[in-house]
């Protein structure tokens, strides 16, 4: 499990205040940031979530911000952007289904994003097919949607970004989901 929060690599998003679609960006190996770097100076705004890791040199040790998502970070923008988008430094492709960008659903981007600004523990996990859906009923995750994987004193929920098959899950309280 991490030692603590995570964060948003670009600063606070505005999830519901826009009606532009969200986009999964595929980054070469270990390219996320350059990409939201490079995104933000072309103005197009970026959501790279992180999850805080120590890493480890020869002489020291040292917390650092990784990607929650390792290869992709996500963009917001119209399709005039695409092209500028897609050639900007350290972009592998944007994700599409049938050749076209696949916009990815804003409730699954605020679910992320509130997850990542709030103090709870969470760690990237395999996206599961099984499980039932729920939506949180109390706490800082209230509204938010996900899949049940573990029932008993606290439940596991996962929230995905099922256009990428990734995931992360956190530990909630059993009593504060419902169905869906």
């Amino acid at each position: 499990m991490a030692d603590g929060a995570g964060g948003v690599g670009s600063g606070p998003v505005e999830i519901e205040q826009d009606e532009r679609p969200w986009f999964a960006i595929h980054t070469r190996a270990r390219h996320e940031k350059t990409v939201e770097a490079e995104l933000i100076r072309k103005g197009i705004e970026v959501f790279l979530p992180t999850i805080p890791k120590w890493s480890r040199w020869k002489d020291r040790r040292k917390k650092i911000d990784w990607p929650l998502f390792p290869g992709y970070c996500f963009a917001r923008f119209e399709m005039e952007s695409y092209l500028a988008v897609l050639k900007s430094a350290g972009v592998a492709s944007i994700v599409s289904m049938e050749g076209k960008p696949a916009p990815i659903p804003a409730r699954e981007i605020s679910g992320i994003l509130r997850l990542v600004t709030s103090d709870l523990q969470y760690d990237p996990c395999p996206l599961i097919k099984e499980g039932a859906m729920v939506e949180v009923r109390s706490g800082p995750l209230r509204g938010v949607t996900g899949r049940l994987v573990r029932k008993g004193a606290h439940a596991r929920l996962v929230l995905s970004v099922d256009l990428i098959g990734q995931a992360v899950s956190v530990e909630v309280d059993a009593a504060d989901v419902r169905p869906y």
